[in-house]
Parts: structure tokens; sequence; C-alpha cells
């Protein structure tokens, strides 16, 4: 069921065309009293009574409409249109009336406990911002929109979290810890395809809250130091290779010293020992011959 915007009267003209017909009425009810003729008197006080009953029954459709609300109005059951109009209106005093706020809105989900994508037990929560759009929608397509919303957040979050590791891996890998972005984005789209039959907009999904569960979390730290260490190690070698072979290429270029290989590879031995060590080595001078 789609919205569907209607019209209504301006309620504080409506209001005082009610008082001013009303105020007639009851003069018309004082002068049939003090009238001597008993056939018009009856008349005109019956005419007057039911003028102002009328009148004042019809109040009844008069109602508030804030900003960034919407009227939903029904008939019997049967939706008749939704009005947007800020301010007092007035519309048939039959029609039912539900407010809808199409405020920004935003909530936190608590923290879930879900199984990523290998399986480990993380806890994770997010932020959601979001606004109804189509009030008929959410009103009739759903029973309670706002909890509708928080139910389904929650159901899409872990959906989500399971489609991917906690941690990177691997070399182009998307992960909830290392893509905020792509996690966001994909989060958003699973909201706005379970939310769009309850006229609710997603204008913002975040997470704010990502961490091992506690019973797991500290052999997921060494794990973390491990791969740190491991990647900090592989640099170390990688650069340390890389000047070993620049001091050799250097002293054949410039005749400096003239070494056969078992010499070569002393050297080499050596200055990976200095390089890649994490700690200061203690060096030996070598007083005698270079053999």
């Amino acid at each position: 069921m789609k919205e569907n915007p209607i019209r209504s009267l301006p309620g504080i003209p409506y209001l005082f065309g009610v008082l001013l017909l009303t105020a007639l009425a009851v003069w018309g009810f004082v002068s049939a009293v003090n009238t001597p003729d008993g056939m018009v008197s009856g008349w005109l006080i019956l005419g007057s009574v039911v003028v102002a009953v009328v009148a004042l029954l019809t109040l009844v459709g008069l109602y508030m409409v804030e900003p960034n609300q919407a009227a939903v109005l029904s008939l019997f059951g049967k939706y008749v249109g939704t009005v947007k109009e800020n301010g007092l209106r007035w519309n048939n005093p039959f029609y039912a009336k539900r407010k809808v706020s199409q405020r920004v809105r935003n909530f936190e989900s608590g923290k879930l406990k879900v199984n990523e994508l290998e399986g480990s037990p993380i806890e994770i929560a997010a932020v959601i911002v979001w606004q109804v759009v189509d009030s008929a929608e959410a009103v009739y397509n759903v029973d309670d929109y706002e909890s509708f919303v928080h139910i389904q957040s929650e159901a899409a979050l872990r959906t989500m979290a399971t489609s991917y590791p906690y941690d990177q891996h691997e070399e182009g890998q998307v992960s909830l810890r290392s893509h905020a972005a792509e996690i966001s984005q994909h989060l958003g789209d699973e909201l706005a395809e379970r939310l769009a039959d309850a006229g609710v907009k997603v204008l913002e999904a975040r997470i704010s809250h990502l961490a091992y569960a506690p019973e797991i979390a500290q052999a997921m730290l060494q794990r973390q130091q491990a791969n740190a260490i491991i990647a900090a190690r592989t640099r170390i070698v990688a650069g340390a290779v890389g000047m070993v072979e620049m001091a050799l290429d250097e002293l054949q270029k410039n005749g400096v010293v003239q070494l056969d290989e078992e010499r070569k590879a002393a050297m080499v031995s050596n200055l990976l020992v200095v390089l890649c060590g994490d700690r200061s080595t203690q060096p030996i001078v070598n007083t005698g011959s270079l053999y």
C-alpha cells in the first residue's frame, strides 16, 4: 500500500467559524426563549440546539500535525490518505487519525555474539540511522514499524557478520576490521532490502563495536602478535638481503677487496646477523691477516 497525499482544511479558520456558529445558535436559543409565540419559539429552540450540537461535534475533525510528521487517515478501516501539512488541520470527523513521525532517528543495536566467516565467535554492534518515508506502508504493511526496524536490523547485522572474516589474511580480502566502508555499504544494502516494505529508508549503517568474544580474545591476540612479528621479520630480511647485495656489488666495483666464494659466504652471514638481529651485535676486531 503506497502513500496517498490528500488535502485538509485549515483548522484555525474552521475553529473560529464553529465558535461563531455556536454563538449564533446560543443567541437564537435565547431569542426563542423570549419570544411570546410558542410555535415559532419551539422550532427556533430546536434548530438552535441542533446547530450548536452539530457544530461542536465537527470539532472532533480537528487535529494537529507537527513538522516532519504525517497523519494517516482511515474511514471505518479503509485507508483514505495522508496529510503532511503542518499546524491545526480539519478533515471529516469520522476519519480515524494516526500520527507517524518522519524525523530522522537512530539506535544502536545490542552487542551480538555471532560466528564470523571462519567460525570464530565475535561481538559486534551497529548504529542504524533511519527515517519513515512512506507513512501508509509503515502503518499498514507491518504491525509495529519501530519494533520491525530493530529486529530486522539485528538480523541483517548477523547475516552480514557471517559473510566476512574478522581479520584480513590475504591480500585484497575484505574483512570486518580492515574495510569499514565496504562493510557499512553491505550492511546498508541488507537493511534497505529488508525494510523496504515497511516504508523505511536507511540513511546510514556503521559498525560501532567489533571484538573477539572473551573466551578466545587472548588466543586471537597471540595470533595477531605472531602475524605481526612474521610480517616484520619478512620485511627486515628482504631489506637485509638487498643491503648485502649492494655491499658486495660496491666492493667488487670499486676493487676494495677481492673475496673468494668462501669469504663472500662468511661476509654475507655476518652482515645478515648484524642486520637481522634484534639485539646489538658485539664486534670482534681481527688485527691479523685477512685469512
